[in-house]
């Protein structure tokens, strides 16, 4: 009798570690080449785009927000803040209850290009659903929400 020998826990374990790391690796490789595609069709490095997308839904953000929303320093925001400001896509006025504070929000041209950068996004993502049947969706999600978990909870034991 030619039976298959099954492999162990250890190097099943083994597999499937160096699976998912290759997978996510290819996952973030290919969010990256979106990235470069975004700013070839916009005209908006990565960073530039990100920053016009944390207006959504919110009036008025300041400097300090924006700086912890991308959790970089105050100075690379007084950065990305000048170059939208250059391309008309923010507008910065003073805070009427404390002049020290500058108010940020986009500019009738900033709202323009973020609903469509929106729609753009929301359709990538609508096309890659499209690519299964509506319980691969169903499952897909599921893991998808299940894997964040995952990974929020180990992010969380090497704090």
């Amino acid at each position: 009798m030619n039976v298959k020998a099954q492999p162990n826990h250890t190097e099943l374990l083994e597999y499937q570690t160096v699976r998912l790391q290759d997978l996510i690796k290819e996952i973030i490789e290919c969010c990256e080449n979106r990235k470069l595609y975004e700013f070839q069709k916009f005209g908006l490095p990565y960073a530039q785009l990100k920053c016009l997308m944390l207006f959504n839904g919110e009036r008025y953000l300041t400097f300090k927000t924006l700086a912890e929303r991308l959790e970089v320093a105050k100075s690379r925001v007084t950065k990305l803040v000048s170059e939208l400001l250059d391309k008309g896509l923010v507008d910065r006025i003073e805070d009427p209850k404390d002049g020290r504070v500058k108010l940020l929000s986009l500019s009738p041209k900033g709202v323009k290009m973020t609903k469509i950068i929106e729609i753009f996004q929301k359709d990538i993502h609508r096309k890659i659903l499209l690519q299964m049947t509506p319980e691969e969706r169903r499952n897909m999600l599921s893991y998808v929400e299940f894997l964040h978990s995952a990974m929020e909870a180990v992010k969380e034991e090497l704090v």
